[in-house]
């Protein structure tokens, strides 16, 4: 457990230094904060020792200590992009509980994806989900930062009810929570409580994915949440739960793939995919914009666990690393503009490259990746999760990959729209040009940086490949 030691060190420093320096130094702690998550991010890639914790509860090998690097370099950059928001004087006085807040969710998405028993599971769970509430209400002076919170707690409440509910039924029928013995008593077991126990488990879990028809409350609290916040909900939070989920329907549930979540997941990714693309063309808010184009890439993601192969799992950790370049690139964008103007629809980008050139191109970028446009990293992203998906070779995950082929022409559309304000309308920029902060600055050239250096390096995907054949034992069930 060296990264879950090495990040409550972390915690634990950034805690003293909020309670004991004195006043004039706290406006010095997003920078030590960040610093050192830095160090913490560059010392996470030194491959650690491989294990299990906890009687077999807890489990470190190479596919865990990989994505827990990635989920790091996204936390990185929202704690990067976010240095001078914290620094205003409204947010200043709670700066600590900020950055000790997501320090204690990022320790309960580690817990989640190398949990190997439900109990520990739920606990990493509602220590990932619990604090984002209180996160989304930061902005306590709005109205919609109110309104957010008490639609986040409320989900998560319900979610959690329900995945409760299906883990009970899993133990009823098994009498085990370890996911090795589930999947064992599951081998001979086809009972309609089966079904009704994976179908929860989906839904809980589909909740913290805005998995349609479990998304309603995603556009509200990505509006309502500070911008940081949203941007830490819409990447590194769904990145967690991405890969606990395939972990989990694949370790304890591989033994029912075809009979039973196979399916149930063809219909939810057909659904998110399409709905989250169809409600992103209406929208003129960038942040309820960027709500459902996350949905929808939530649909993208699941492709990779639908697979349920090596090569589904290497795409996924992929898709979700270029993910996080593509769309922290977008949000430093909005966060910036803002923070300055309290500029966030569409059209009032328009004709942004006159006056914030660089923000512009910034934002194209991010545009381009998400929406698969070669030769940035979305478009080789979206490739490999195809190729990945159809290597099951049934007939029914080819018209889901088509399907899911189509939707992508579909959302070129509306991401090019974003395009289309920012470098060829014509109308008069009401945003001035904006001085943004250098740490701002630097998160937008790091994320633009990725999104190139990660499309451009093949060795990445290869590295993935390598590590996820490393733990492939894990499919054996399927």
């Amino acid at each position: 457990m060296p990264q879950e030691i090495g990040l409550l060190l972390v915690f634990l420093l950034v805690f003293l230094y909020d309670t004991f320096m004195p006043a004039r130094s706290q406006r010095f702690l997003p920078y030590f904060t960040t610093a050192l998550f830095a160090v913490f991010t560059v010392l996470s890639f030194v491959p650690c020792q491989m294990g299990e914790a906890f009687g077999g509860m807890f489990e470190t090998n190479l596919a865990t200590w990989v994505m827990k690097c990635v989920l790091n370099i996204g936390l990185l950059l929202v704690l990067m992009q976010s240095i001078k928001w914290t620094n205003d004087d409204f947010v200043s006085v709670r700066r600590g509980e900020f950055y000790e807040l997501m320090l204690l969710t990022l320790l309960g998405m580690f817990l989640m994806v190398s949990a190997r028993h439900f109990l520990l599971f739920v606990i990493g769970l509602e220590t990932a989900s619990l604090p984002i509430a209180a996160l989304t209400a930061f902005e306590k002076r709005y109205y919609e930062s109110h309104e957010a919170a008490a639609k986040y707690i409320f989900t998560a409440i319900f979610s959690s009810a329900i995945f409760m509910l299906g883990i009970s039924f899993v133990y009823g029928m098994t009498g085990s929570l370890y996911f090795h013995d589930i999947a064992t008593a599951l081998i001979s077991e086809k009972s309609a409580l089966l079904f009704a126990a994976v179908a929860f488990v989906i839904a809980g879990v589909g909740y913290k994915l805005s998995l349609v028809p479990f998304h309603q409350w995603t556009a509200d609290v990505y509006q309502g949440a500070p911008t940081a916040v949203t941007s830490y909900l819409s990447v590194v939070s769904k990145g967690a739960a991405a890969f606990a989920f395939l972990v989990i329907l694949v370790q304890a549930f591989g033994a029912a793939y075809a009979q039973v979540w196979q399916w149930m997941l063809y219909a939810v990714i057909i659904l998110t995919i399409t709905i989250g693309n169809l409600f992103a063309i209406r929208q003129r808010n960038l942040k309820r914009f960027l709500a459902f184009s996350s949905i929808s890439q939530a649909g993208y993601i699941m492709l990779g666990v639908i697979a349920a192969n090596t090569v589904g799992m290497a795409s996924m950790m992929y898709y979700i690393l270029v993910y996080i370049f593509s769309n922290l690139a977008a949000f430093a964008v909005i966060a910036a503009i803002e923070r300055q103007s309290g500029r966030v629809t569409i059209d009032d980008y328009n004709g942004l490259f006159k006056t914030n050139p660089w923000m512009a191109f910034t934002m194209m970028l991010a545009m381009f990746s998400l929406g698969g446009i070669p030769p940035f990293a979305g478009f080789f992203s979206k490739f490999f999760i195809f190729v990945g998906a159809a290597q099951t070779g049934s007939v029914a995950i080819y018209v889901l990959v088509f399907i899911a082929l189509v939707n992508t022409i579909i959302s070129l559309y509306y991401y090019l729209l974003v395009v289309k304000a920012m470098f060829i309308r014509q109308d008069e920029c009401v945003i001035p040009y904006i001085d943004s902060h250098w740490t701002e600055e630097l998160g937008m050239t790091v994320s633009v940086m990725g999104i190139i250096a990660v499309g451009l390096a093949s060795g990445i995907y290869t590295f993935f490949s390598q590590i996820t054949e490393s733990v492939g034992h894990i499919f054996a069930m399927i």
